[in-house]
């Protein structure tokens, strides 16, 4: 065991979205996301087969849902997501990252 910073290891290219696994397992998934301008693709809604609990550690974002909420998260916002509740992310910071935690359980 030995420990790890959430904050370290940015990775400098940002054109694209940046996704890291920190557990994986039958039961749950925790990832880091990194985001800097980015937001979901055109082709769709996440339709998650798990319910996802996500943190913004650092920036902002602002996801929409299918039925036309669209919410606002800033630094130490979080928001639980249950499981086919569509959405999509329509807005990240583009100048500086957000760093997100993603718990998929």
């Amino acid at each position: 065991m030995e420990p790890h910073n959430i904050f370290s290891n940015i990775p400098h290219d940002t054109e694209k979205e940046f996704f890291e696994f920190l557990i994986k397992n039958n039961a749950v998934t925790i990832e880091r996301i990194i985001s800097k301008g980015q937001k979901s693709p055109e082709s769709g809604w996440y339709d998650q087969e798990r319910n996802e609990w996500v943190l913004i550690l650092k920036g902002k974002a602002v996801l929409s849902f299918e039925d036309h909420v669209s919410i606002q998260l800033n630094e130490g916002d979080f928001i639980n997501i249950p499981s086919h509740k569509k959405h999509t992310v329509t807005w990240t910071d583009p100048h500086t990252e957000t760093i997100w935690l993603a718990v998929h359980y």
